[in-house]
Parts: structure tokens; C-alpha cells; sequence
């Protein structure tokens, strides 16, 4: 039966390519469309170089926001990383905070494809962006597939007529000599008009064309293997980006007179008047024109995409009211949709001054110190589950230089955007202690960083992480499945007692290991914040961690009539009828790869009549086959008259398997064994072949296919 919370979850349907154009797309409209010229006016010919600036300036918000979201990859984002890390009013402020900066960045660039429009054709601008705005909606509520295709078509348009520009621009520039296109020494000089001072305020000033960037954090929970397509996609955003926004304002700035550039709102398009000469007409300013169109389209879409999981998230938490949680038969959430459509038509409807931006930008900064401190304090908090898949470089002074970065770009935003910040806090405050106070019990991680406020401590987080873990799933690496083929199964009866089957195991592995039976009978019996996440039923998983084991090993014990197993509860002491026993130990040195190869246990052990179906199972083989059951197993009995007869009488190492499958397993008559290449494969044995789904599937059409 689906529980609340697996129908509340959101599909994984995002692959690297829509990281990366999600990320990029939110970034490409006023940050090379409106703002170059402005930004010129604050430092000269060096605003391509302030471009630069900005995105190395923003690289530690990057690095952490990737580390975080790996961890914990949920919808929500900033709300989600500052609720579980600095406590539930952090996240209030951060989760309302960010979700109307986000809001405010989406009509801005929502009105921009208006305004756009109305360059060639007499249409209002709000009709068009309204109009923009519900045709974007009704495609997040189709489904994140049709948003994200929309969305890769947007940007690929947008990345190819881009590179057109700055390929075009550059061979103009240096390798012809027109005499309508200024030589570079001419709009280059001087430099830096207004000092260094001017490029780290222009740097401020252009910082919003990045923060589309970090916007992906937010849809971390949908998806697919977020540990490695979340950071690659950033970096590979960040630098397609900052090559095309630096080489793109270089060519604005040779090919555009200084002064005119300075108050230039289009400079894009005026800087393609003088380039794509070889196309007819204004081909070349209708193409610059569609690309624009395209990269506000592609901001707006990510936008409302992104900012709608952020009610989304906060209604999970009880942070906001809980129908705004629910995931419709698309898989979207329709309601919190439909509140960021609303809010989006009314900031189109009310605002016009695109300084808004600027004050949405603020408050991102703000966010962004947040967020380099968040991961100092999970990293201090020593919970053990939390188990990011990517590590920032350089902590913890890459977050550190990140906080310095913020307050300085802050400062330089002046008075008025500071003002707005304080403001968008203080009514988070409010609607958290007015509102959330009361429905919320958990605290966050930095609870358990700072030992004098450890009564304050939320027991429940390390369970919430461990079930993010195995959600997640085992990493490349974990030696989960050899651990289960090397596993000793035991079969006991009703008069065993649990402290003698303990003592029993222990030494097993005191014998293998070398390691002191005593340290693991202590291991064995130490329970930890985790212990919720491993209750199960008539399952008993016990685990521990010694410096002298170097491998994982896992001991299987099944009792038909159950083994009293003493639990203390709430100071009483009882019992509990254990069918199935695990005894798994790790080195110490892999703590968080114990927790993930227990959590892939529990997975397994959470299948329905579990307890039932594996007593069932009389040989190891069997059992064995029945934990590794997925798509990346095979079992082959090689019987005469079958396809597979032909490997009957050949020694393993003759047989051509992919290089990505091993022959794990031979059951032989009654017995069970590991086999090496030199072992001969007689009639009737029983193989266990495991590997990559792809070559398991192949084997599986060649052999037992009908």
C-alpha cells in the first residue's frame, strides 16, 4: 500500500542535460539582453571583465548549494537546506524569502518577452506577458517532462544563436578591417574608467545574471542521480554561461560607441545591426530578437518551474498549509502552482520598475551566506547521515570567503535594497511565530554542533536523513552486493538464546577479522539516532564498526519460531520475537558507506511478506538471490536441451560473458559456493549472474526468453 508521503513525493524524471538547461536557462535574459550597457556605465570598456568577476564571486554559493543537494536532494531548496541546518524559523524566512525573490525575477523576465514583442508588433506588453505567464503554468501542471522539453528547446535555440554571435563578432573584430566596427584600442581605452572600486560594484550590479544558477537546488528531489548530475550540471552552467556572457559583452563593447553603449536597454541587438552582415535584411535583428525572446521565456519557465516547489516543500513541513503539498495525477503539485501563477500575474499586473530585481537579488545574497554557513554546520554537526554524494573543495574557507562575498555585495547594493531584506526577515519572523511555531517540533542540525544547547537536539533528523539515503541509494562502489554473496547464512532453533547467538556471531567475525569479540558484542548492543529507521517487524539489524575490519561482512541468522531478542522501550524492559537476524560490520572508516548499504537492507527487508517469503527460502543460493533481487541479477541452470547447455563441461574462464557481469554464485547439489576461473560447470549447476542492468537484460533474451 502507498503511504501519504510516497504518493507526495515527486517523480524523478530529470537527467543532466535538464540541470544544465534549467540552470542556464534561468540565467540568459536581463544579464545579457538589458543589463551590459547599464552596467558599462559604472565601469567602462572592463564591464566584460566584471562578468568574470561576478561569476568566480559567486562559485562558493555554487560549491555549497551542490554539496547540500546532494545530500539532501528535496524540493524546496534554500527553504529545505536552512530549515534542516539553522531550524524551522531560518527556513520560514529563507523558504517565503527566496520563493518571492524567485517570484519577482519571474515576472521581470516574463515582462521582458513582452516588451520584445512590442519591438515589432503593436501588442500591449502586459496582454503578452499574462498570456506567457498562463501558457507556462498550464505546462507545469501537463507534467516536469513537457516543462523541461520545453525548456531544452528554449535554451539549445538560445546557446546556438549565442555562439553565432560571439563566432561572427569575434572573426569581425580581428580578422577584417571595416571601417564601421571602432578598432579595440579606440573603445578599450581606459580601461578601468572608474578604478577597481567600479568593477566590484558593477560586479555587484551584474551578480543577478547568475543567480539563475542555483535555482536547480530547488527541483534536487526530481532529479535522477542527483549526486553527480547536480554538480556537473552547475559547472557546466557556470562556465558555458560566463564564456558566453564575457565573450558576448567584449564584442558589445568593441563594436558599440561607449557613449551610446552606456544607455543602450537592447545592446544585444544593436551590436547585431553592425555583426551578421551576410544575413538578408534584419534577419540578423528579427534572429537576436527570437533569442532574447527565447532566454526570458526560458527564465520565466524555470522560474515559476522552480519557485512552485518552494509552497510545495514548506506545506510538507507544516510550514504552510498542507493541501498546498499535494501532488496532482500528473505528478505536479497543482496547488502550489496555481498560488505562484497568482502571485506572478499580480507582481505583471502591479510593478513596472525593473529594480525589483535588484531587490530580489539582495535577499539572495543574503540566502547565499546562509547557505556557505548551513554547510559548516552540517559538517560540524557530525550527524552521521549526512552523506552529501559531492564535498565542497577547500572548506571550510571556500564558505567562509562565500559569507565575506555576500556582506560586501550586500553593502554595495545601498540602503534601500538592505531596508527590503530586513523587511522580507521580519515577515518571516512573524508568519513563522504566528503561524508555524506551533505545528512544527524539529530543530535544526545546528543543534547538534554546539553541546550546550544539545537538549535541543532533534532526535528524528538523523532517521530523516538515513531515509533520504535510501532514497538515494548505494553509491558507485559500495561493495553491497559481494557483501551479500559473501555472506555466512545460519539457520537456528526456538531454544537459542539471543545473548549466546550474539556471543556466537561476534567471535565468527572475531576469527575472520581479528578483531576483539568483546569491541563487537558492545558495537552490536550500542543503539544510535538511526535505530528508528532499522524497526522492522520480526527483522533484528545490528550493526558494527571496528578499526581492524577492512571489508564489509554480513552474517545472515533465521529462526523459524523466533529468538527473544530484549528491547527497552520507554524504561521497560521487553521482548521481541525475531525471525531474521542481520549482523553487518564495516570499517571505521566508512561510516557513511555502512549507513547506505544498511539503508539498501532495509529497502529489501520492506518488501511485502518479507519475513515470511525469505523463511520460505531453504539454501543459500535462494536467499542470496532473493536479497540481490533488481534488475542487475540473473539466475542460469544449465540444463541439457537449454541455450545455456553450451556452457556445460567449460571451465568459467572459457565462457564469454560482458567484462560487466560476474558469475557470483554455483549452487552444486545441496551446496553453494563462489566460483574462480578455473572452476569447471557440470550439468544442472545453478548460476547467479549479476551485473549492469543492460548486460543482464541481454543475457536474459539470450537464455530464457522464449
Amino acid at each position: 500500500m502507498t503511504s501519504m508521503a510516497e504518493k507526495n513525493r515527486l517523480k524523478k524524471e530529470l537527467g543532466l542535460f535538464e540541470v544544465f538547461t534549467i540552470s542556464t536557462g534561468a540565467m540568459f535574459s536581463s544579464g545579457f539582453f538589458l543589463l551590459p550597457g547599464l552596467a558599462s556605465s559604472y565601469t567602462g570598456p572592463s564591464v566584460f571583465f566584471a562578468y568574470l568577476v561576478s561569476g568566480i564571486l559567486i562559485m562558493p554559493a555554487m560549491f555549497s548549494i551542490a554539496e547540500i543537494a546532494t545530500a539532501l536532494p528535496r524540493s524546496g531548496g534554500a527553504y529545505f537546506f536552512l530549515d534542516r541546518s539553522l531550524g524551522p524559523m531560518m527556513g520560514t524566512i529563507g523558504g517565503l524569502g527566496t520563493y518571492f525573490a524567485l517570484m519577482f525575477k519571474t515576472a521581470f523576465a516574463i515582462l521582458g518577452i513582452g516588451a520584445y514583442a512590442a519591438f515589432f508588433w503593436d501588442v500591449p506588453v502586459r496582454t503578452i506577458a499574462i498570456m506567457a505567464t498562463l501558457f507556462f503554468m498550464s505546462l507545469n501542471l501537463i507534467g516536469v517532462r513537457k516543462t523541461s522539453g520545453l525548456q531544452n528547446f528554449f535554451v539549445v535555440f538560445l546557446l546556438i544563436v549565442l555562439g553565432t554571435f560571439i563566432v561572427d563578432g569575434l572573426y569581425q573584430i580581428f580578422f577584417t578591417e571595416r571601417v564601421d566596427i571602432p578598432s579595440v584600442n579606440e573603445n578599450f581605452s581606459p580601461f578601468f574608467s572608474h578604478g577597481v572600486e567600479g568593477v566590484i560594484y558593477t560586479a555587484g550590479f551584474v551578480f543577478v545574471s547568475y543567480l539563475g544558477l542555483t535555482q536547480i537546488a530547488s527541483v534536487a528531489e526530481e532529479i535522477k542521480n542527483p549526486e553527480r548530475n547536480i554538480p556537473l550540471g552547475m559547472l557546466l552552467s557556470l562556465v558555458v554561461t560566463g564564456m558566453v556572457y564575457v565573450l558576448g559583452v567584449f564584442i558589445m563593447v568593441a563594436v558599440i560607441e561607449p557613449a551610446e553603449f552606456s544607455k543602450d536597454l537592447a545592446p544585444a541587438a544593436s551590436a547585431v545591426k553592425k555583426l551578421f552582415t551576410w544575413m538578408p535584411g534584419n534577419m540578423g535583428a528579427w534572429l537576436m530578437t527570437g533569442a532574447a525572446m527565447a532566454a526570458f521565456a526560458s527564465t520565466g519557465n524555470a522560474g515559476l518551474f522552480s519557485s512552485s516547489r518552494y509552497p510545495f516543500a514548506m506545506g510538507r513541513d507544516n510550514l504552510f498549509p498542507q493541501k498546498f503539498s499535494r501532488v496532482g495525477k500528473k505528478g505536479t503539485p497543482v496547488l502550489a502552482i496555481l498560488l505562484t501563477t497568482s502571485f506572478i500575474l499580480g507582481f505583471i499586473l502591479v510593478f513596472s520598475e525593473r529594480g525589483i530585481a535588484k531587490l530580489a537579488s539582495t535577499f539572495q545574497l543574503f540566502i547565499f551566506m546562509l547557505i556557505n554557513f548551513s554547510v559548516i554546520v552540517f559538517r560540524k554537526s557530525n550527524i552521521e547521515s549526512y552523506d552529501p554524494g559531492y564535498r565542497s573543495p577547500l572548506y571550510p574557507y571556500m564558505q567562509v570567503s562565500g559569507i565575506i562575498i555576500s556582506i560586501v555585495l550586500i553593502a554595495y547594493m545601498g540602503w534601500l535594497a538592505i531596508l527590503f531584506t530586513a523587511f522580507v526577515i521580519l515577515i518571516g519572523f512573524l508568519w513563522y511565530t504566528y503561524y508555524a511555531r506551533l505545528k512544527v517540533k524539529r530543530e535544526g542540525a545546528i543543534f547538534h554542533w554546539f553541546a550546550l544547547l544539545g537538549k535541543y537536539q532533534y532526535a528524528e533528523l538523523e532517521s530523516e536523513f538515513m531515509s533520504i539515503i535510501k532514497e538515494k541509494g548505494l553509491r558507485q562502489g559500495d561493495p553491497f552486493d559481494q557483501t551479500i554473496i559473501r555472506a555466512r547464512v545460519t539457520h537456528v532453533d526456538e531454544h537459542t538464546r539471543f545473548d549466546q547467538l550474539l556471543a556466537d556471531v561476534s567471535e565468527i567475525f572475531s576469527t575472520e577479522m581479528h578483531v576483539r569479540k568483546e569491541d563487537l558484542v558492545k558495537e552490536f548492543l550500542t543503539s544510535s539516532a538511526i535505530e528508528p529507521a532499522l524497526v522492522i517487524p520480526q527483522v533484528s539489524v545490528l550493526y558494527a564498526k571496528n578499526e581492524g575490519i577492512d571489508h564489509p561482512s554480513l552474517h545472515i541468522v533465521i529462526s523459524e519460531s523466533g529468538v527473544k531478542k530484549p528491547v527497552e522501550k520507554s524504561g521497560f524492559l521487553s521482548e521481541d520475537d525475531i525471525r531474521v537476524f542481520f549482523f553487518l560490520v564495516n570499517p571505521a572508516q566508512e561510516p557513511r558507506q555502512q549507513l547506505r548499504m544498511l539503508s539498501r537492507l532495509i529497502d529489501i527487508v520492506e518488501r511485502d511478506n518479507f519475513v515470511e517469503e525469505i523463511i520460505y527460502l531453504k539454501n543459500q543460493r535462494t536467499i542470496k538471490e532473493y536479497l540481490l533481487h533488481n534488475e542487475r541479477y540473473i539466475s542460469l541452470q544449465l540444463m541439457p536441451g537449454t541455450a545455456q547447455s553450451e556452457m556445460i563441461g567449460k571451465q568459467l574462464k572459457e565462457i564469454k560473458l560482458p567484462s560487466d557481469l560476474l558469475v557470483a554464485l554455483v549452487e552444486r547439489d545441496t551446496h553453494t559456493f563462489a566460483p574462480n576461473g578455473n572452476t569447471y560447470l557440470l550439468e544442472n549447476d545453478v548460476l547467479t549472474i549479476i551485473g549492469e542492468p543492460q548486460s543482464v537484460s541481454r543475457l536474459y533474451e539470450r537464455y530464457l526468453k522464449v
